[in-house]
């Protein structure tokens, strides 16, 4: 699992503009995602791609950058660079981890108005990860990607 996986995982702490676009990267997640089949594996998939995660500097482990809502304690820095933002992330969970990665690898290095246009409840769904969080997880799910979108609006 882990050398199939790692053909699929684009590096997410590049600071370079992502190859792909949002519907692309979607649309590799959803094949990655149909290839492992049960619930069982694409959460445990969901959790190792936390693990890919660069750890977050003390100094962005503040209050601001927590994410209200969480299940467990989330921390999401945002840095523009040029017209675009990146983010940075951790947690002290590692399903959590596991979902701020993915959510990373959709929006990190788009342009706000990209990250704005993109339906991630839809997206979302496509991937089946509500359903298969708790409703607690899945309302975490959602304050991140609303943090995600704030940070679009602030900066568009």
């Amino acid at each position: 699992m882990a050398r199939a996986r790692a053909a699929y995982v684009a590096p997410m702490t590049s600071t370079a503009a992502p190859a792909r676009s949002i519907d692309e990267t979607l649309a590799e997640l959803v094949e990655e995602f149909d290839l492992l089949g049960d619930w069982e594996g694409r959460i445990e998939y969901v959790i190792d791609l936390g693990k890919d995660l660069p750890p977050l500097p003390e100094e962005a482990r503040i209050e601001a950058n927590k994410v209200p809502g969480c299940a467990a304690q989330v921390w999401l820095s945002t840095r523009a660079e040029g017209d675009r933002l990146f983010f940075d992330a951790d947690s002290d969970s590692a399903l959590s981890k596991g979902n701020i990665a993915l959510l990373l690898r959709l929006y990190s290095g788009r342009l706000p108005v990209e990250i704005l246009d993109f339906d991630a409840r839809a997206a979302l769904d496509r991937l089946g990860l509500p359903s298969a969080l708790t409703r607690q997880r899945a309302n975490g799910l959602n304050s991140m990607v609303g943090r995600i979108r704030e940070a679009a609006l602030a900066a568009g």
